[in-house]
């Protein structure tokens, strides 16, 4: 009995020791393929960027292989009898990871992507792709990678007591310990002061999770979270790409139609809202001008939908477009051409984003004369109208108003309701009272004092003579839902369903005839029309917008782009598609409820991806 059990424990022994040894040089092969994640990344400039990436790689290569170890190869040392069954089972399980590793940097350089739901599933889908042929060819690699695994399982059997006596162990562990701490800490830092140079290398490796302790400094005195959050949106713009903006030069025809271009846009107004009921002049005057019924803005917040509105670019464009401190090709195009600029906004232009990259170092009609009155949707109409009046016949002009009374709806406004009951008119405790109707009510009287103020500015153009000769688009930054979907989702931002995506577009675009347009249209072909159509631009749409022609005559498209800086949204027939920064998804019927078996299309993937990085720079 004694024989048998020392015979046990020397066994167990033996195995944990060659198992330490087969873990460090799968580690040193982790490390080896983990080069392709460093060379497919952004290179830090910093020594301390540097620094950091050296233990990063070090350490978490080695934390992640010794993890598994610990997990499933140490206790199975202690089940498993037979060394060579032991060997095998790790020969296997070395295999398996290597393998998977191996997948995961092929996505990472396809896609951007680690390993995910997603990734698998575009995987094992079985689609033809170039893509999904490269991928399967890996797994001719597999055999290789066992066979290597089986002879180090071999050579460090034969070479364990040999490598025992060297008491190299410890000083190795160390090194992969102190790289471990090391980089971690270096990233506590790097978060709490926003130091790009490491952040931005948060999701270099799989599985990686830099450790942050902002609430134990903040606890302590050591950060102040206000402060904090203002450098953390300044650093959104300060480590984007540098971006080709337009990808090459942008050429004319001519002078173009020299047409002046009203662009009203109704904060918060969803599409449904343009009936007879509710906003029956722009109901009406949509249907004597071109109207597009299926219009979708480019994402469910307002910066995001302004950044495709007048650039025609995905919104995962918009730091890196603030970096560079550029301005929209076509304003820059209309500026060159002469044309006058009357720029109005009935909430003061609170949108950051329209003085940090759309309409920098203009004049923003913003302010109101008394400053104890707030400068209101009427305010602006009334300075717009003031400066049409100044405007030469001769000289063309460019002409922006923002109406804000839909989106702050709930504040009420001086303005008589017409649907009740609604917020003003009802007690909001009442046992009756169903707040749900109250909201939509209160929403429908804004929108109907909003179609009002439509009215007086479309009875300015005529009686200045100018809506002859002007462009009138009439659109919104994006919708607002009333728990329609059933996922307590209100107002915007929320979520991406056709309540808080899907806008009215209307224009009047002087002779033309009259129609009503059902295909997809975006908020990224709005641009693309503006330069093709009115500016007469030979450059393809393609370098300068990722939307098309509004015009143009059975436009291919199966899909639009829309979403905000954290999900790629793929808006296709009867479908929603969300991707997240981290490759996993969700894919919605038209009404946004979840379906379980909605899978993407890898080549509609690619499609997606290569968009939102066409406009990179090629490393």
């Amino acid at each position: 009995m004694v024989t048998s059990g020392n015979n046990y424990k020397d066994k167990v022994s033996q195995l944990i020791s060659w198992g330490h040894w087969f873990s460090f040089f799968n580690i040193i092969a982790a490390m080896l393929l983990g080069t392709r994640y460093i060379v497919h990344s952004e290179w830090p400039e910093t020594i301390m960027g540097q620094l950091y990436l050296g233990f990063s790689w070090i350490g978490h290569f080695g934390f992640l292989v010794f993890g598994f170890y610990i997990l499933i190869l140490f206790p199975a040392s202690f089940l498993i009898p037979s060394q060579r069954l032991m060997r095998l089972f790790a020969v296997l399980v070395g295999t398996v990871g290597l393998t998977a590793l191996l997948l995961d940097t092929h996505a990472y350089e396809s896609l951007e992507l680690h390993l995910s739901p997603l990734v698998w599933d575009l995987l094992l889908s079985g689609e033809k792709t170039d893509l999904n042929a490269r991928w399967q060819y890996l797994f001719i690699t597999v055999p290789v990678i066992f066979l290597m695994q089986l002879i180090l399982s071999e050579w460090l059997w034969r070479k364990l007591r040999k490598l025992t006596r060297k008491h190299v162990g410890v000083p190795i562990a160390a090194v992969f310990g102190l790289c471990f701490l090391s980089s971690h800490l270096i990233y506590i830092w790097a978060d709490a002061n926003l130091y790009r140079p490491v952040t931005m290398q948060r999701s270099n490796f799989p599985l990686s999770y830099p450790m942050t302790a902002k609430t134990f400094m903040e606890k302590h005195g050591l950060l102040d979270r206000q402060e904090y959050s203002k450098r953390l949106d300044a650093q959104g713009v300060e480590e984007s790409e540098q971006i080709r903006y337009p990808i090459e030069k942008i050429t004319f025809n001519d002078q173009g139609t020299r047409q002046n271009v009203l662009l009203v846009v109704v904060d918060g107004l969803r599409s449904d809202m343009v009936n007879t009921e509710t906003m029956p002049y722009l109901a009406a005057f949509a249907q004597q001008n071109q109207s597009f019924s299926n219009h979708f803005s480019a994402s469910n917040e307002n910066a995001g939908s302004l950044f495709g509105l007048f650039y025609g670019l995905p919104g995962g464009y918009m730091n890196s477009i603030r970096s560079t401190g550029n301005t929209p090709v076509l304003l820059n195009t209309l500026s060159k051409r002469g044309y006058e600029f009357g720029l109005f906004s009935g909430n003061g232009f609170g949108t950051p984003i329209y003085e940090e990259a759309i309409f920098n170092g203009r004049k923003l009609h913003k302010n109101s004369e008394s400053a104890d009155t707030r400068y209101s949707d009427k305010q602006a109409i009334t300075d717009w109208k003031a400066w049409l009046d100044e405007q030469k016949v001769d000289k063309p002009w460019f002409s922006y108003i923002e109406l804000a009374t839909v989106e702050n709806f709930e504040e009420g406004g001086n303005y008589i309701p017409r649907f009740k009951p609604s917020l003003g008119t009802t007690n909001l405790t009442a046992g009756h009272a169903d707040t749900s109707q109250l909201l939509k009510n209160s929403y429908k009287n804004a929108a109907y004092h909003t179609d009002e103020l439509l009215i007086d500015i479309f009875e300015k153009l005529v009686a200045t003579d100018n809506l002859a000769n002007t462009i009138v688009i009439v659109t919104a930054n994006h919708g607002t839902e009333f728990n329609e979907t059933g996922t307590n989702s209100w107002g915007a931002n929320s979520n991406y369903s056709k309540y808080q995506l899907q806008v009215p577009l209307v224009i009047s675009w002087p002779d033309t005839v009259p129609a009503v347009t059902e295909r997809v249209t975006s908020h990224l072909d709005i641009v693309p029309t503006l330069m093709e159509s009115l500016l007469n631009t030979t450059t393809p749409t393609t370098a300068y917008s990722s939307g098309i022609n509004l015009f143009e005559p059975n436009p291919e498209r199966r899909w639009v782009l829309a979403g905000s800086k954290k999900d790629i949204v793929v808006l296709q027939k009867n479908t929603v598609t969300v991707v997240d920064k981290y490759g996993n998804y969700r894919v919605y019927d038209q009404n946004y409820q979840l379906k379980d078996e909605g899978k993407p299309k890898l080549s509609t993937l690619m499609q997606v991806m290569h968009e939102l990085k066409r406009f990179y720079p090629v490393n």
